[in-house]
C-alpha cells in the first residue's frame, strides 16, 4: 500500500484566491466585452472579428474540459497505455475537422451547424431535427460537467456541492448574457492558456525526479507494476467496444454544436482552416502531456493513494502536483481544473443559446422575420433559461454516476450530427426527409443503446446482465444514421435541393456569397 499523504478535501487558500482571481479577469473581460456586443452577430460570433490563431486557442480550450485533464490522467495512472486510446480519439477527429467541416461551414453557414444542414433543404423541418440533435448533446454534456464541477469543488475546496453548481452557472451566465461570444471566446484562450502552462509545469517538475529522462519514468513503472503497464490490452478488452469507442470520439468531435460554432467567429475560411490547425497543436500537446502526468502519479504517487481518492482516478494530476510542488502548486492546478469547467460551460450554454433562439425562435417560429435588436433579446432570454437549465440538472443529479454522459454526447454527435452534415455538404441526392430521418435515428438509437448497454443497464441500474453488449453505441447508430439518411433519400425526390447543389458547391469551395 503506498503511503503518500495529501491535503486534498481540505480548503486551499491558494486554490480559492487564485480561482477568484481567473473569475475577476474574466468579468472585467465581459464588460468590456459587452459593450461591443449589440447585434446577433456580435453575440453569436464576435462580428467574426476573432483571428485563426485566437480562435485556435479558444477551440482547445473549448475542448480541453476537466474530463480531459483529470480523467485521462488518472485513467494513465491506473491502466498505463491504454488510457492512451482516449488521447488519440479525442486528437484525431481534428484532421477530419479541418479537412472536411472547417472550410465548408464557414463558408455555408451563419451561426450554427443547422444553417449548413438546412441551407438548400427546407428549413423548419431540418432545424427542428437538428436542434434535437444539438439540444441533446449539449444537455448531456452540461449535466457531466456540472456534476463534475460540484464534486470536484466539494474535494478541492472543502466546500459545499450545491454552492459550487449554483458559482459555476451564475459566472457562466454572467459571461454569455452579457458578453456573448466576445467574452466566451476570451475566457476560453485564458484558461488554455493556464491549462497549458500548468500541466507543463508539471510534466517538468515530474520529469525532474527522474533526470528529465522519460525514458527512465517508463521503466519505474515497468519494475513498480509489470510490463503490462506499457502494453495494449489493460482497459479496453473487446476490440469492437474500442473501434466504436473510437468513432465516437473521432467524428464526434465534428458534430459537437459548440466546437462547430466557433468556426463562425473567424473573417474567413483560411483562417478557419487555420485555426483547426493550431487547434490541433496544442490539444496534442496536451495529450501528450496528460500521459506523462498519468504515469507520473502511476509511479511517485502510487496506484493505491490514486484509487483511495477517487475510484476512476480522477484525484491523479492533482495528487501529483501536490507531490512535486507542494500545496501552492496543488492549488494553482485545482483552480485551473475548476476555470476550465467554466470556459467549457459557457462554450455550451451559448450554443444551447443560439440553437433556441436562432433555430428555433427566429427560422421556425417568426419564419426568419425579425430584427437584430429582437433576436438578441430572445438570444439572452435564452441564456438565461440554458444557465438554469443547468444548475437546476446540476443540483437534481447530485451524487449520480453521470460519467457515461459524455460518452453518451459525444456517440449522438457523432451518430445525429456528423452524418446529417456531411450528407448535406458532399451529396447532391440528400433530402429534407432523408436528413431529418437520418437525425431521427442517430439520436434516439444512440440514447437507447447507451441505456441498455453495461455502462448504464449494469452499473447504474445494477442489472446482472447487459441488453446491448458495447459499451459505446457509435458503431451501430452512426453507421444506421447514414444507411437511414442515405436510403431515405433515395426514396424520395427534392429537385429543389438537388437545382441548388451546384450554388452550394460554389459557396463551398470558393466561398462565393459567404457572410
Amino acid at each position: 500500500m503506498d503511503t503518500v499523504q495529501s491535503t486534498l478535501g481540505q480548503v486551499n487558500i491558494a486554490s480559492v484566491i487564485i480561482f477568484f482571481a481567473f473569475v475577476a479577469i474574466t468579468l472585467a473581460i465581459t464588460y468590456w466585452a459587452a459593450k461591443k456586443t449589440k447585434t446577433t452577430s456580435e453575440f453569436y460570433a464576435a462580428d467574426r472579428s476573432i483571428s485563426g490563431f485566437q480562435n485556435g486557442l479558444a477551440l482547445s480550450g473549448d475542448y480541453m474540459s476537466a474530463a480531459s485533464f483529470l480523467g485521462i490522467a488518472g485513467m494513465v495512472s491506473l491502466k498505463g497505455y491504454d488510457g492512451l486510446i482516449y488521447s488519440i480519439g479525442f486528437l484525431v477527429g481534428w484532421p477530419l475537422v479541418m479537412f472536411l467541416i472547417a472550410e465548408p461551414l464557414r463558408n455555408l453557414g451563419k451561426f450554427t451547424f443547422a444553417d449548413v444542414v438546412a441551407y438548400r433543404l427546407k428549413q423548419k423541418p431540418v432545424r427542428i431535427a437538428s436542434s434535437i440533435g444539438s439540444l441533446m448533446t449539449i444537455v448531456f454534456y452540461l449535466i457531466a460537467q456540472m456534476v463534475g464541477a460540484g464534486s470536484l469543488v466539494n474535494i478541492l475546496f472543502g466546500f459545499p456541492y450545491e454552492y459550487a453548481v449554483i458559482i459555476v452557472g451564475i459566472v457562466m451566465i454572467a459571461y454569455v448574457l452579457f458578453g456573448g461570444m466576445l467574452a466566451t471566446t476570451w475566457v476560453q484562450i485564458i484558461k488554455a492558456v493556464l491549462l497549458l502552462s500548468g500541466a507543463t509545469f508539471l510534466v517538468i517538475m515530474t520529469l525532474a525526479q527522474f533526470g528529465m529522462n522519460p525514458i527512465t519514468l517508463f521503466e519505474q513503472a515497468a519494475i513498480k507494476y509489470g510490463d503490462a503497464v506499457l502494453s495494449p490490452g489493460g482497459f479496453v478488452t473487446n476490440p469492437w467496444d474500442a473501434i466504436s469507442l473510437g468513432i465516437a470520439l473521432i467524428l464526434g468531435t465534428a458534430g459537437l454544436p459548440h466546437i462547430l460554432m466557433r468556426f463562425f467567429t473567424v473573417p474567413d475560411a483560411k483562417q478557419a482552416r487555420k485555426s483547426v490547425f493550431v487547434a490541433t497543436g496544442f490539444i496534442g500537446y496536451f495529450y501528450i502531456l496528460t500521459f506523462f502526468i498519468g504515469f507520473g502519479a502511476m509511479v511517485l504517487v502510487g496506484q493505491d493513494t490514486v484509487s483511495s481518492f477517487d475510484k476512476g482516478g480522477n484525484m491523479a494530476a492533482l495528487l501529483l502536483a501536490e507531490f512535486v510542488g507542494g500545496q501552492f502548486f496543488l492549488g494553482f492546478i485545482a483552480a485551473v481544473a475548476f476555470a476550465t469547467i467554466l470556459a467549457v460551460v459557457a462554450g455550451l450554454t451559448l450554443s444551447g443559446a443560439s440553437t433556441l433562439s436562432h433555430d428555433l425562435y427566429v427560422n421556425v417560429i417568426k419564419k426568419g422575420k425579425t430584427d437584430e435588436v429582437g433576436e438578441v433579446k430572445v438570444a439572452r432570454i435564452a441564456t438565461l433559461i440554458i444557465g438554469a437549465l443547468a444548475i437546476s440538472l446540476g443540483l437534481i443529479f447530485k451524487g449520480q454516476n453521470v460519467a457515461f454522459m459524455v460518452g453518451l454526447a459525444f456517440a449522438i454527435a457523432a451518430s445525429a450530427n456528423f452524418p446529417s452534415l456531411l450528407l448535406s455538404i458532399i451529396w447532391k441526392k440528400f433530402t429534407t426527409k432523408g436528413a431529418v430521418a437520418s437525425i431521427i435515428t442517430g439520436s434516439t438509437l444512440a440514447v437507447i443503446l447507451i441505456i441498455l448497454s453495461p455502462t448504464v443497464w449494469v452499473d447504474i441500474f445494477h442489472n446482472p446482465e447487459a441488453i446491448f453488449g458495447l459499451k459505446n453505441p457509435a458503431i451501430i447508430s452512426m453507421t444506421a444514421s447514414f444507411a437511414i439518411g442515405i436510403i431515405v433519400s433515395l426514396l424520395t425526390t427534392e429537385n429543389d435541393a438537388a437545382d441548388k447543389f451546384e450554388d452550394e458547391k460554389l459557396r463551398t469551395y470558393l466561398g462565393i456569397g459567404a457572410e
